[in-house]
This record gives C-alpha cells, structure tokens and sequence, in this order.
C-alpha cells in the first residue's frame, strides 16, 4: 500500500514537472529551450513526457483548426471582390495611360519653354553671384592699393591699420581667391618692412638725441636760471612750472613735427599725450625755449606702430636698454651735466606723453643709478679742488642741474646735501686762502701806529675800521692812530671772508637761520684757527721786540672790541638779530684776548731772557772781605740793567696798566729769583760776608728802582715785595738775626716769615768755611753757635718733611 502511495506521489510529481516543462517549452525563446529538453532527457520519464507532448500538440491542431473555420468564409468573401476590382483597375490603367500619352504630346513645347526659362535664371544667378564676389573684392583691391600707395609714402603707421583692416575685415569677406593668398602671404613681409622701418627710424632718433641735442640741455638749464630769477611771489611755485611748461611746448612741437612727417595720428588720444596745464596756465605767457629743439614723432610712431602689432613690450624693452646705455654714456667722467639733464628732459617728457613706454619706477631707477654717480664724481672732483672760485662755479652748476629736474619732479635732497658737504670744504679752502692772506698782512705790517695827515685820510681809516675814540677825532691833525695798518687791514679782510661764505649759501634753499648759523661759525673758524694761528706765529717770530709786542697786544684790544660790529654786520647781510635763541655768537673776543695774552707773556719772556743777559755779565768775588766802614757801590752789570729797565718801561706805557704792572712785577720778580739763584748756584762752593755785602748792595739798588715806580698803578711798597724772599735772607745773614729767625720761626709775624729753613741752611753752609777761617782764633763760641743753628736747621726741615 505504501509503495501504491509513493507511486501515485511519485507519478503526481511527474505529472507537475512535466507540465511546468512544456509551459517552458510554449513560453520560452526557441534559444533557450536546449537545457529544458536535456532535463527531460536525462530523466527516466522520456516516453511518458513525449506522450503528453503529443497530446498537446494535437490540442493545439484542434484550437487551429476551429478558427480557421469560423474565419474562412470572410476570407471567400474578400476573394471575390478583389476579382471584381481586377477589371475595373484594368479599364483605369488604360485611361491613364492614354491620358498620360496626350499630356506628354501637349506638354513637349512647355518642356522647351521651361528649359529655355531655366538656363536664363542660371544666367541671372552667376550674373548676380559674380558681382557680389566683383562687390566683395574690390574693397581688397582698393584696400591694397591705399596700402601701396601709404607704403611708397613712408606714411607706415596708416599703412599697418590699412593692413590690418585688409588682413582682419576684407580678406575674409573676399574668400579663397588666389590673389586674396598672395595678398596674406605677402602681409607677414609688409609688417616686418614696417617695423623695421619704424626701428630705424628710433634709432635715428636715439642717435640724434645722443650726439646733436645737447642744446636742449642747456635750454633747459637756462630756463631754470630764468625761471628762478622771476618774482617768488607767484602762486604757483616757479620752479614747479618750469617742468609743466617745457612739457607742453615740447608736445605741441612734437605734434607738429610729426604730422607734417606723414600724418602719423599724433593727437592727445592716439599719441599719449596728456594735457599738462590747465586753462589758466595756458593763458601765460610761453618761454621759449626746448620745444623746437627735440621732434619726439619717431618716438610715437614707433611706438604706436609695435603696439598695433603686438610688440609693444619689446619695443619698451628696446627703448629702455637702449636709454639706459646713453645714462651710462652721459655718466662718463668726461661728460658734463649738461647731457644728463637733457637724457632727464627728454625721459620726463617721454613718461608724460606715451602711456607705459616709461614709467615711474623706470625713471626712479635710472635717475638714482645717475644720481649716485654724479655725486660719486662731483665728490671726487671737488676733493681735488683747492681754489673756491672754482667751488663757487661747481656749486651754482649743481644748483642749476638741481633746479632744472626738481622742476621735472625729480628728487634733488641728495644733492644739496652734497653742496652742504662741499661748503665744510669750501671753507677749508678758504681758511687756506686767508691763511696766506692774514700771513701777507702781518709780514708787510710795521707795527707802529698810524700817522694820519688830513681828514680824509682819518675818514678813509674809521671807514674801513670802526674806531670809537671821541678824544681823537677831536685832537688836532697831524695826529696818529692808536693801531697799525694791520687792524683795518685784518677787519677788511675778515668781512671780505664773510662775504665770501654768503656767496656759497646763495640759491641753497637755506633759511635765513641756517644761514647765519653757517656764516658764523665759518667766521668762528677763521679767528679762533686761522687767525689765531697767525697771530701766534707772529708774536712767536724771534726777531719781534718789545714795541712790536705792544702793538700787537693794542692792536688785538682794538680788533676785540670790533668783534661787536662783525656781529651786527653778519646779522645785517642775515637778517637775524644777533640775540636770537640758539644763535651761535662769535668767538673772537677770546681769541683776541688769546692772543693778548700770548704777546704780554712773550713780553715777560722776552724782559726776562733780556734780564738773564746782563745776569750772565755778573762777575762777584765770593771770597771777598767785609769793607770795613767804606759805602759799596753796585755792580755795573745792575746799573746796566737798572737803566734798561727804565727806558723799556717808558716804552710800556702805551700798554693797558696792568699789563705793564704785571709786567713790572715779573721782572721785579726774575731778577730777585735770578740773584737768589746765584746765591745757591752749586758751583759756589764758600759765599764771604763781604760776597753777601755786596749782593745786598746790588739789592738795594734794586728796591731803589721799584720804589721809584717804573709803572703807574701800584699802592705803596707793592713792587718792593717782588724782592721780600732775598732782602730777608740776605738781613737774615747780613745782621747775624738767628735768635729771632729761630725763636719766630712759624709765627705770621716774623721778621723772616719768607725766609726757608733748607735756603738758610745751603747758605749758611757755604758761608761757614770763610767764617770758621775767621773764628779759630778770636771767637771759638760764635763756632758752637753756628753749629747749634745748624742743628736746629735740620731739626725745622726734618719737620718741614714730616
């Protein structure tokens, strides 16, 4: 039962997987029905499947078969009348065609007609279409004769926008034509004709501007000095139109030039040019001047010309090189400024009226390379430069350089700072100058005042030096001058350097403050080192005496007492009041008392080599005896001396009082010392009473000289104090004092306060080997008594050293 069951399942199964397979084979593409057969193939159930297979197939006959019968009697139907169409299609297809027969006989003349029609209308046409292309050609053929003919004309900057209206509008309309090619083949060749002409045309240009424009240079140059000249009351500063102006002029001649050269589009709009001054500035008055000088049109066509062709950065790169090789040349040593300013000139009015050709930064560039060698250069050649006239020449050339490109915009700071440095060493030079001046002066002077005859020769002195004595313009002519020809020499000639330090700091911008601060301290310089110097090396000359010393010290009061007026008249050529803050003031007073100083010690120098002369004459017998009771007389060396004295006092008394007194007192002084120091010489051994005798003699004489007052100005005894040190010593000796001298020692009120323990006792020994010859055999205590002095000699100096 079981296996029934399994059967009847199993044969169920088959039944289904049969069914599902021929649904595939009904459904499936005829492509893909191999694997569904393989399956049925590879089963057992083969002829129970081909079974089925064929009941289906017959089931499908079946279905064909029934609607094949229920369709086929319309089928019949639709049969029939297409037989009886068949005729009525056979009658219309002879009456077309007869039809068609009697319309192709009718229609053969309309045929020739219409053809006849048709070959007109072809005519017509290529009529037409050849003279659109005739239309369309001619423009090129027109076109290319103007550019011909603007060719043999040089008229090249027209002749590249022909060609380019050829090339770009009319060629392409004309179309594929043979000559069309030859005319654009020969275009490329037409340009480079063009350009190259242009080029040569630059460089024409550029080489004229190098070698046969140094006029414009010069103009320009003029027109600053012109410019610079006019009223500075002008709105506008001058030198600010200076630039403006020439730019104009030099734009409008430029213009001119140019079309008159060819017709070369040079207006405003295609040349770049700008307009430069407004309404008002036109209306001014033109300066003539640069414009005529430079034609600037090759500039502009050239560039113009590489611009429309594409090129314009290798036309400026050109033209830059090119005007940087012509900085270089107008940088040489050998060139002067006048080729540089004209290379600025014409760069500036190239960056003004093209738009790119140059710029700013390109300008900057060039003109700080120029101006670094320039002033590189002037450095150097002013360094050499030992004559200020030829200072003078250089700096008002640098001015002018100077003025002429600030007016084109150009920095210029670098340069006046250069001229600032040129003045340090202008006034080297011109203090070398009046080194040589001043030295003139003091070789030819006689130093000895001035007689004056008349009154025009008093006024023609006071004029040129302003003495300010009411006592001697009202004595009595003949009469002389207190000062030598040297003071208003000296005084003259200081002005004179003054009025030459002006001349520098003239067209440098400087305000009046600057000025006068320069022209003082130059003046400062000139007394306190060269003048000085001067003065000094005169006094110090070793064949000036004692009246020349005089008036050199009355001079210099004179010429210290004139510093007041050098004052004012520096403030007057300045402008600025002497007593303005921060002014420098001048150092002359201390350099004339300098110099006052230097002469009265020369005079105490000289007074003192003089006494030391009639010194070297004394001729003392150190050993000599005491005269008893008998007056010494005094040595002849001392009267000689005294009498010197006296009669080169008498001299003095042209000096200032105390010069003379100071004087007074320093011989006083030296000889007082010079006898002391005789005294103490090491050479003499042994000093006699008799020897002390006599240099107290010879002092006597002496303080008789100073009490008769030599000098006026001293109160009392003063002078006489000059020989207070030897009159002690030698009372001290002379009178035998040692118990006062020892007993007072220290007090302020000791006869012999000025008399030093260690003198006293070189002295005493020199004095003590006469004395002990003396002594052996009357007084053996006055022995004791000097060695006991002696001890407490030594005792003192041991205490004067503690």
């Amino acid at each position: 039962l079981e296996r029934e069951k399994e059967s009847e399942r199993a044969s169920v199964e088959t039944a289904a997987e049969h069914e599902r397979i021929l649904r595939e084979i009904e459904s499936t593409d005829t492509n893909c029905i191999g694997p569904t057969l393989r399956s049925v193939y590879d089963g057992e159930e083969h002829g129970v499947f081909m079974g089925k297979l064929d009941g289906r197939i017959r089931s499908h006959d079946r279905d064909i078969e029934r609607m094949c019968n229920h369709h086929f009697q319309g089928f019949v139907d639709s049969i029939t009348e297409l037989l009886k169409v068949r005729g009525e299609a056979h009658k219309l297809k002879s009456q077309v065609t007869e039809t068609d027969r009697r319309l192709q006989q009718d229609g053969k003349g309309l045929m020739a007609s219409m053809e006849e029609l048709r070959q007109c209308r072809i005519q017509q046409k290529n009529i037409a279409s050849t003279i659109d292309k005739l239309q369309m050609c001619l423009p090129v053929l027109e076109m290319y004769s103007k550019l011909q003919e603007q060719m043999e004309a040089k008229r090249y900057y027209p002749a590249l926008r022909t060609l380019g209206q050829l090339e770009q509008t009319c060629l392409p309309r004309a179309g594929q034509y043979r000559f069309c090619g030859l005319m654009a083949d020969s275009t490329p060749l037409l340009r480079s004709q063009i350009r190259d002409t242009a080029m040569t045309h630059l460089r024409d240009f550029l080489e004229s501007i190098r070698k046969h424009s140094d006029r414009l240079g010069e103009t320009a140059i003029k027109q600053a000095q012109v410019q610079r000249s006019l009223d500075s009351s002008t709105s506008v500063h001058p030198r600010a139109l200076i630039g403006r102006r020439i730019r104009k002029e030099l734009s409008l001649g430029a213009g001119t030039e140019s079309n008159g050269q060819g017709g070369s589009p040079l207006s405003e709009q295609d040349s770049g040019i700008l307009d430069v001054e407004d309404d008002e500035e036109e209306e001014e008055e033109e300066i003539p001047g640069a414009q005529d000088l430079v034609d600037f049109s090759p500039v502009y066509r050239c560039l113009h010309i590489y611009t429309v062709l594409g090129l314009r950065d290798v036309f400026e790169n050109y033209y830059r090189k090119q005007r940087r090789k012509q900085a270089r040349l107008a940088l040489q040593p050998q060139s002067n400024m006048v080729p540089l300013c004209r290379f600025f000139v014409v760069e500036d009015h190239i960056l003004h009226t093209t738009q790119g050709l140059v710029n700013t930064a390109y300008v900057d560039e060039l003109w700080e390379l120029a101006l670094s060698k320039t002033i590189a250069a002037l450095r150097t050649h002013s360094s050499y430069c030992d004559d200020p006239d030829l200072v003078l020449d250089l700096k008002n050339l640098i001015v002018l350089f100077a003025d002429t490109l600030q007016g084109y915009g150009f920095p210029v700071s670098q340069l006046f700072e250069l001229m600032l440095e040129m003045r340090d060493q202008y006034g080297e030079i011109l203090l070398k100058k009046w080194t040589q001046t001043f030295r003139q002066i003091l070789d030819q002077d006689n130093y000895s005042p001035i007689p004056v005859a008349t009154e025009q020769e008093y006024k023609n002195y006071t004029s040129q030096f302003p003495l300010q004595d009411p006592e001697l313009d009202k004595a009595a002519f003949p009469k002389k001058l207190p000062f030598s020809e040297l003071v208003p020499r000296v005084y003259c000639q200081i002005k004179e350097f003054i009025y030459a330090c002006l001349k520098y700091s003239e067209d440098l911008h400087l305000s009046s403050t600057e000025v006068d601060d320069m022209i003082r301290k130059s003046t400062n310089l000139l007394l306190t080192r060269t003048l000085s110097h001067c003065l000094q090396n005169a006094i110090k000359k070793r064949n000036v005496g004692l009246p020349e010393l005089v008036q050199v010290i009355i001079n210099s009061s004179h010429l210290e007492q004139a510093c007041t007026f050098l004052e004012e008249f520096i403030s007057n050529l300045t402008n600025v009041p002497p007593d303005t803050a921060n002014s420098t003031q001048l150092y002359g007073t201390s350099t004339f008392k300098d110099t006052r100083h230097a002469a009265e010690a020369e005079i105490y120098t000289n007074l003192n080599a003089k006494i030391d002369q009639f010194l070297q004459l004394a001729d003392y017998d150190w050993t000599t005896a005491a005269q008893g009771g008998g007056a010494m007389t005094p040595s002849d060396y001392l009267t000689d001396l005294i009498t010197f004295l006296q009669s080169t006092f008498t001299v003095l008394t042209n000096l200032p009082g105390k010069v003379a007194q100071t004087a007074c007192m320093s011989v006083c002084k030296h000889i007082s010392n010079s006898l002391l120091q005789l005294l103490l010489d090491p050479d003499v051994r042994s000093i006699s009473i008799g020897a002390l005798h006599q240099v107290n003699t010879d002092l006597l004489q002496c303080e008789s000289f100073a009490r008769a007052g030599p000098v006026t100005g001293y109160q009392g005894d003063t002078l006489i104090l000059a020989f207070s040190d030897l009159r002690q010593l030698l009372d001290l000796f002379t009178q035998w004092d040692w118990s006062s001298y020892l007993a007072d020692y220290g007090r302020t009120t000791s006869r012999y306060v000025r008399v030093n323990p260690h003198t006293a006792l070189l002295l005493l020994d020199k004095s003590r080997s006469t004395m002990f010859a003396q002594f052996r055999k009357t007084d053996r205590d006055r022995q004791k008594l000097i060695d006991a002095v002696i001890r407490q000699l030594r005792t003192l100096i041991a205490q004067q050293q503690a």
